[in-house]
């Protein structure tokens, strides 16, 4: 929920965009029409949707997961970096905001890459484990209502493989999980008790970066 990284100044920031992002010019449109959008901060930043592009050609992805999708942003790159024959399932409750997404998954040729359920990610999630989904995924990236980070993240380690990532969003919350002087509100400590629950996981092998609004980097052992 960072339309860029955090911690940088302008002139850095540009410096990075500059030296850095390759970001096709079909990404370029669907992130410009998404700065229009109220909600833009809500979108992943170019250079984290880089990233997670990077990522999932480097451990070969090609069956993936995504909580939280918004205008699409983060799956068209996912699905971009995937094999022909690779899938991603993409859960959000609004149509409204996916439909921006699906008239660019369309426009890549990608749509047929992308499995999207509207309804609650959980219900997706869990219906995924009943069928027998569990240890299949390579990939996984939560970006949703962080009250439910928790949960997200103990289905996503069930339906991921062993040696797949887990990605999760908004991990630094605009700084507030560090700021001594804050009381936290109900999103905040479910960031901050995730983090804390992530980093004593040892069935996993993490790293915080601070790219985007922070970004957690599991692999499941």
């Amino acid at each position: 929920m960072s339309n860029q990284s955090i911690g940088l100044n302008d002139d850095l920031y540009r410096y990075l965009l500059a030296n850095s992002v390759r970001e096709p010019e079909i990404l370029t449109q669907l992130r410009s029409e998404t700065a229009r959008h109220p909600l833009v901060d809500m979108q992943v930043s170019p250079e984290q949707g880089q990233l997670m592009g990077l990522l999932v050609k480097l451990i070969g992805a090609k069956k993936c997961l995504e909580v939280g999708v918004f205008t699409g942003y983060s799956a068209l790159v996912v699905a971009l970096n995937l094999p022909e024959d690779g899938r991603l399932i993409a859960c959000d409750v609004s149509a409204e905001f996916t439909a921006i997404a699906r008239k660019y998954w369309q426009q890549t040729g990608v749509n047929d890459k992308i499995d999207l359920h509207i309804a609650p990610a959980l219900e997706t999630l869990d219906r995924l484990l009943a069928d027998g989904e569990a240890g299949t995924f390579d990939f996984a990236f939560i970006d949703a209502d962080k009250n439910n980070y928790a949960a997200y993240y103990d289905r996503c380690f069930q339906l991921v493989r062993s040696g797949g990532l887990i990605l999760v969003d908004n991990v630094l919350w605009y700084g507030r999980v560090a700021d001594p002087a804050m009381n936290p509100d109900k999103r905040t400590q479910a960031i901050k008790d995730l983090n804390q629950q992530i980093y004593h996981d040892d069935r996993v092998q993490i790293s915080l970066i601070p790219i985007g609004d922070g970004l957690t980097i599991a692999r499941k052992k």
